[in-house]
């Protein structure tokens, strides 16, 4: 839920030409420095009735206006959702989440997230910050993902992902055949244009490392195992569509629906009415926060990836 934010302040004498983001942090100090900074970037932030620039410059006299939208700060509250638990012990549980599930509450999905049921399963994890998640995966990427139990847990494991000790590994299906693996090393950040999607950009982005390997080639698609360095958002997505290869399914990154030529009916049809991406975190290794010994867990790919793959499969065996 939002609400709306109206207030304004004329700009006194001793602030005049002042920085606009440093008048306003003085002026509306309900509001966080960075919050007022994003107003600014997105025009929510007026003087005098038109937007302005952080750096610009304020004068004595000039109203300062906000006319923006905040999200409602609430509770999060236990559901009780069921959970594919894969490992639990004192400080932390392994999940295989499904694909469909959101891991966070946020703008359309208020509850029934993975937070929500973790909350009811673990009620300490009220507590930790986010409930122990320390990463996430995409709502339609199923697969394993690890949440923590302590605060030690999570510091712990936080730590591994940002030395990039921690190894994840992702089954993938890609559109096209791909003739031999790789390493992707493109950094990532927010379109251009769309900001709801990543893309590679060429300044501004944050580094971003995948490695991929070809497990099986069909005719005109391809099975890959991804391994990621970092963790940026929609990061294997961004990164094979990119090459040309964008996941089967993919709503985002896909462009529009391509069928192999000569393709039979029953293979078309599923692609066509194929939910999600084809994404799924297979494999989980990590040093446990307490012992200090290797984990590692998997998870096997979803009923519906299987099928894709035997869909291909079949595909392929009879174009020979």
């Amino acid at each position: 839920m939002t609400q709306k934010i109206a207030q304004q302040a004329p700009v006194p004498i001793h602030l005049a030409g002042k920085r606009a983001d440093q008048a306003a942090a003085e002026l509306f100090t309900d509001f966080s420095r960075a919050k007022l900074q994003q107003w600014l970037k997105e025009g929510a932030l007026l003087r005098n009735g038109a937007p302005l620039k952080p750096k610009d410059k304020v004068m004595a006299g000039d109203l300062l206006v906000i006319e923006a939208q905040q999200e409602i700060q609430t509770r999060d509250v236990p559901q009780q959702i069921a959970l594919d638990i894969v490992h639990e012990d004192d400080a932390l549980l392994v999940i295989n989440k499904e694909a469909g599930m959101v891991v966070h509450p946020a703008a359309g999905h208020a509850d029934g997230t993975l937070l929500n049921a973790l909350l009811y399963h673990c009620p300490q994890l009220e507590d930790l910050p986010r409930a122990g998640i320390v990463h996430r995966l995409d709502k339609d990427t199923s697969g394993l993902m690890v949440v923590a139990k302590t605060l030690q847990a999570q510091t712990s494991l936080v730590a591994q992902l940002q030395d990039r000790s921690m190894g994840r590994e992702y089954d993938a299906v890609v559109l096209g055949s791909l003739i031999s693996g790789g390493t992707i090393n493109a950094p990532i950040g927010r379109h251009p244009k769309d900001r709801q999607r990543q893309a590679v950009v060429v300044s501004g982005g944050k580094p971003a490392v995948t490695h991929y390997r070809v497990v099986e080639r069909y005719r005109a698609h391809t099975h890959v195992r991804c391994q990621l360095e970092t963790g940026r958002t929609h990061q294997i997505r961004v990164h094979l569509s990119h090459l040309k290869h964008p996941l089967v399914g993919d709503p985002q990154y896909g462009g529009r629906l391509k069928l192999p030529a000569g393709a039979g009916e029953e293979l078309k049809q599923f692609l066509r009415a194929f939910p999600r991406q084809a994404l799924h975190a297979r494999s989980l290794k990590l040093l446990h926060p307490e012992h200090q010994q290797p984990q590692q867990w998997q998870a096997p790919m979803p009923e519906d990836m299987q099928l894709l793959l035997a869909l291909l499969a079949e595909d392929t065996r009879e174009a020979r």
